[in-house]
């Protein structure tokens, strides 16, 4: 069997509307979002879970607040960083995040080929999610691995093996597996889920409340 812990990140740092670089995209500004002093501390205790012991292999998207959630992982295990930039968020194809419809959220996840100028799709970004993810599995059989990511991107992740909709009353995105609710829609910043996989087939999977 492999484990895989699927991890969104700590919790970023938020600035005003007014003290963002005017002349960056939304693109790079989401990118370059770091970690609150808040979240540091936070992904540094989360390192020191339980779980996250011998882990063997670790995995990283290229934003700055996945890297910076992931590096105490990496501390800990003594283990190296790997960055794929195919485990970012879901690109929301925008100048600015003003630019985006009040809908969107929701939208996306009504129709999953929805999208916006030259962001992506749930579809899309469940695509290159899994992609990325049986890859990883197909190289490291029975392992122990960790993978930090988003909250957009892991749900399109899970689509493969789970029923992910929308609560049309809650506005949340839910998630079951075998018609069990496994994740209400509350993101916490970080979470955890734990994935079992037999070969590629995903045979339990655990929200994990650290708190």
């Amino acid at each position: 069997m492999t484990i895989v812990y699927l991890m969104r990140h700590s919790k970023p740092f938020r600035k005003l509307l007014g003290e963002y670089n005017a002349n960056e995209i939304e693109q790079i500004r989401n990118e370059k979002n770091p970690l609150s002093c808040e979240g540091e501390e936070l992904a540094k205790e989360m390192s020191k879970y339980n779980e996250l012991q011998s882990i063997n292999i670790l995995y990283s998207s290229h934003y700055v607040r996945a890297m910076s959630t992931a590096k105490y992982i990496s501390e800990n295990n003594n283990i190296p960083l790997n960055v794929d930039e195919r485990l970012g968020e879901r690109k929301f194809g925008v100048k600015d995040m003003s630019d985006l419809p009040s809908n969107y959220f929701e939208e996306q996840f009504r129709n999953w080929d929805y999208k916006i100028g030259n962001g992506e799709s749930i579809n899309e970004t469940s695509e290159r999610m899994t992609n990325v993810l049986s890859e990883i599995l197909a190289n490291n059989n029975d392992k122990k691995i960790c993978i930090v990511s988003h909250g957009t991107a892991i749900s399109s992740m899970l689509v493969k093996w789970c029923d992910v909709r929308l609560n049309e009353d809650t506005k949340l995105i839910e998630i079951y597996f075998k018609n069990n609710l496994i994740f209400d829609g509350n993101w916490a910043c970080p979470e955890l889920f734990k994935l079992v996989f037999d070969n590629n087939n995903l045979i339990e999977i655990q929200n994990i409340k650290v708190n």
